[in-house]
């Protein structure tokens, strides 16, 4: 095989190029494109860092402001709830004062018909009895055929209402 002989004149030559190469490529990529590479991902890392801090220091802040936004909600709701009591409140005084004039005019009704009750009552009883000693002076008349005084008939009328 004539490749096999030609190995020991070319094998020199070989290794020559293959360092030459080696060193080409260890320069150009290990000494020019390996270090910028490795400081773009050192640069990446600190604007991660510094995004992840920033990103941090901006959810503290807003845990901070939602925590006074609950406070000052708070607040104006048991703000709110104490206007809303304090109106039920004058609400209900209210509606006392005007339940009380209303019960005092009704109070008030209620009596003048219970007088005007009593009054036609009595007036009632009056014209009863009037109605009853002239009929018992009738009844007198027509039965007994005795003539008998309106006083008289009033007396009788009277004595017999109040044991009856």
């Amino acid at each position: 095989m004539p490749q096999i002989a030609q190995l020991a004149e070319t094998f020199s030559s070989q290794i020559f190029w293959l360092l030459v190469f080696f060193g080409i490529v260890f320069f150009v990529i290990g000494r020019g494109m390996v270090p910028k590479v490795m400081g773009t991902v050192a640069q990446r890392d600190s604007q991660i860092g510094s995004d992840l801090a920033a990103a941090e220091a901006a959810r503290a802040q807003a845990d901070e402001e939602e925590e006074a936004w609950r406070k000052r909600e708070n607040e104006n709701r048991a703000a709110a709830q104490a206007l809303v009591a304090k109106a039920k409140a004058d609400a209900a005084a209210s509606s006392e004062k005007k339940l009380a004039a209303a019960q005092k005019r009704l109070d008030k009704k209620l009596a003048d018909a219970e007088a005007a009750v009593t009054a036609a009552r009595t007036s009632a009883l009056a014209e009863v009895e009037g109605v009853a000693a002239e009929a018992a002076q009738d009844i007198v008349q027509r039965l007994a055929g005795v003539s008998i005084t309106a006083a008289s008939a009033k007396k009788a009328v009277k004595e017999a209402m109040n044991h009856g």
